[in-house]
């Protein structure tokens, strides 16, 4: 067979071929992009870990904002509630004090309505009086026919009433 004696000398040209494009891709591919390609992915993951950095930093500063904007909301949140509860403070005793004017301009109005009814009242019991006396005078004149003074009328509806 003559293919088998050809064997070795085909083969040998393949397995040169195959080696020679082997070291070709090898020192092309493996020595000329590799590093290109690896140096690209360490940038990347360098830039990855920065900006996670800077995210963590940025994150850090917005957190301490967030809690020194609350502390300064509470305390003027304290600060409005301590003003509020001393503006009631102000109108209550502003109130008390207006209450207890116009209470003393009522009680003096109340007192001078009294002392005038009690006058009215005096008044009207003094006429009544009079009135009484002059009907008491009129009867006794009617029914016993005889004068009576109106001093002594006066006196005995007084000593009655």
């Amino acid at each position: 067979m003559p293919q088998i004696a050809q064997l070795a000398a085909t083969y040998s040209s393949q397995i040169f071929w195959l080696l020679l494009t082997f070291g070709i891709v090898f020192f092309v591919i493996g020595l000329g992009m590799v590093p290109k390609v690896q140096s690209t992915v360490d940038a990347r993951d360098k830039k990855i870990a920065d900006d996670l950095e800077a995210a963590k930093a940025n994150s850090a500063a917005a957190d301490a904002l967030e809690a020194d904007w609350r502390a300064k909301e509470n305390e003027a949140r304290a600060d409005a509630q301590a003003k509020l509860a001393e503006a009631k403070a102000k109108a209550a005793k502003d109130r008390e004090a207006k209450l207890a004017k116009e209470d003393a301009a009522i009680g003096e109005k109340l007192a001078a309505a009294e002392a005038e009814i009690e006058a009215g009242r005096g008044k009207a019991l003094g006429e009544i009086e009079a009135v009484a006396a002059e009907a008491a005078a009129d009867i006794v004149r009617r029914l016993a026919g005889t004068d009576v003074s109106a001093d002594a009328a006066l006196k005995a509806v007084k000593a009655v009433i």
